[in-house]
């Protein structure tokens, strides 16, 4: 029976240097902060990969004034922070070594319009294609309501919504290395707004595709910092589905992604977030939410990609009625690490919110960290939360690592959370076989079954495309195990 895992120790090799092959010429103008190296707090090689972001950067001499303040703030935020190792408690079983030991090139142009031939698009839905990082294709944005803008912020006109943009960009600090090294290394700001009142029918699709990558055997690793700011005022509502995937599905590359999102009062966003990187790639994603009071926050993910996932999401309620709702199901079927970092903080009253995490190890090497934190606050009377994560085990040496954690200061809370780990069950398995329904069969039912629970929110017809992905990535295991 697979069991639950602490704390491992892993002795880390020696440091290779950082590649810089991949330099801009020096002589382009720009603004630029120092990064002169702090004799007790930097760390030598962060340092020189921020300068190296910095240098592949698009020639710019007057980068619009959020986009150029976001990179200022990283820039400082960085000469104080180190490489995370397993000594930190964030990443306590969360080993990035693989991304540390392998030589970061920044990808400082856009690839080629052919290069993104033969990757299909959902044409029922407005839909933005942001290829390495970079806003490359659009399609179906002219059916949005007047008012909503989604796009690229050096092609935004509107002065309205670029001075609420210069408001909130980079407003929030969550302290992360990899936040900071995608503050740096943005080449664009992709801005979704919507005005008070705005009522959007159709979600809106982000399909960040990772073009430029390097073959299995190779050291090298290609890094795009796609980075997203949407903006909901009072009232409004839009769904937003983003999706991941590499163009070759055993390519190398590191895929470092940030979505800041800001929901007025009453608003609400749907977001539906599927990862489906190369097993070969590296991926962390960070969702930073304010919701102001009587705002809804919906949050469905799937992810079954990369070698290294990461999700760090933050929310903050700033108002009473604030409901968040948080769906997650992670599927690791290589030796594969899935990890989910959350914390929500609710400090006014009558907060309500509900997290179910759950996942799928399907080899004996792969391994899923899930670290879930929701504090509640003096003044957050009459919350309402909730917090359940359930682990299947498929092999003797898969691994889980799980921390729902409730910290209740209020005295007048319903909250409650639960955790379970096991294997299928053979009371379960007897049912289907003593029914005459074969082993194969019995294991693909429940396995569809314990993930149907948070896909079936989906919004079609990307609910279907999962499905049938998961499927497939499946099948060897149950045909394995029969």
């Amino acid at each position: 029976m697979a069991a639950l895992a602490f704390t491992p120790h892993i002795q880390r090799p020696p440091i290779p240097p950082l590649s810089t092959s991949t330099k801009a010429p020096k002589s382009r103008t720009k603004t630029r902060v120092s990064l002169q190296p702090s004799p007790t707090f930097s760390d030598p090689f962060v340092l020189q990969l921020a300068e190296t972001l910095e240098d592949s950067l698009p020639s710019s001499s007057s980068p619009p004034l959020p986009l150029q303040k976001l990179r200022d703030t990283s820039s400082e935020t960085l000469l104080s922070t180190s490489w995370p190792s397993r000594k930190d408690e964030p990443f306590r079983f969360t080993d990035t070594s693989f991304i540390r030991h392998s030589q970061i090139h920044p990808i400082p142009r856009p690839p080629h319009s052919s290069a993104l031939s033969g990757i299909s698009s959902n044409t029922q839905f407005p839909n933005l294609v942001v290829a390495d990082g970079y806003v490359v294709n659009s399609e179906n944005l002219s059916e949005l309501p007047n008012g909503v803008f989604v796009g690229s912020l050096l092609e935004l006109s509107e002065v309205s919504i670029m001075k609420r943009v210069r408001e909130f960009a980079s407003n929030s600090d969550c302290g992360d290395l990899f936040w900071s090294i995608n503050g740096i290394g943005a080449p664009d700001l992709t801005v979704v707004y919507v005005p008070a009142g705005c009522k959007v029918e159709n979600p809106v699709c982000l399909r960040y595709i990772s073009v430029e990558g390097r073959d299995e055997g190779s050291n090298e690793l290609p890094v795009s910092n796609p980075r997203v700011l949407v903006l909901v005022e009072r009232g409004g509502e839009i769904g937003i589905i983003e999706e991941f995937l590499g163009k070759d599905g055993q390519n190398r590359y590191w895929a470092n992604s940030v979505l800041e999102v800001m929901v007025g009062e009453g608003g609400k966003v749907r977001h539906s977030y599927i990862q489906r990187q190369s097993l070969n790639a590296a991926h962390i994603k960070w969702t930073s939410v304010t919701q102001e009071a009587a705002s809804t926050y919906e949050l469905v993910e799937v992810s079954s990609g990369g070698k290294l996932s990461r999700h760090n999401v933050h929310i903050q309620q700033l108002g009473p009625e604030t409901v968040t709702e948080l769906s997650s199901l992670h599927l690791s079927v290589s030796d594969q690490t899935q990890d989910l970092h959350s914390r929500l903080v609710m400090d006014h009253p009558r907060g309500y919110s509900r997290q179910l995490h759950k996942c799928i190890v399907a080899h004996s090497q792969g391994q899923a960290v899930f670290d879930g934190n929701i504090k509640v606050n003096r003044y957050a009377q009459q919350t309402d939360a909730g917090q359940l994560t359930r682990s299947l085990l498929l092999e003797p040496r898969a691994t889980v690592n799980i921390k729902p954690n409730l910290q209740i200061i209020a005295d007048d809370v319903k909250c409650s959370h639960g955790a379970a780990i096991s294997d299928l069950e053979e009371s379960q398995l007897f049912y289907f076989l003593a029914r005459g329904i074969n082993l194969e069969t019995a294991r693909k039912a429940l396995l569809f079954s314990f993930g149907a629970e948070v896909v079936e929110r989906l919004p079609n017809p990307v609910r279907k495309e999962v499905e049938s992905h998961i499927r497939e990535l499946l099948d060897p295991t149950l045909k394995g195990s029969s």
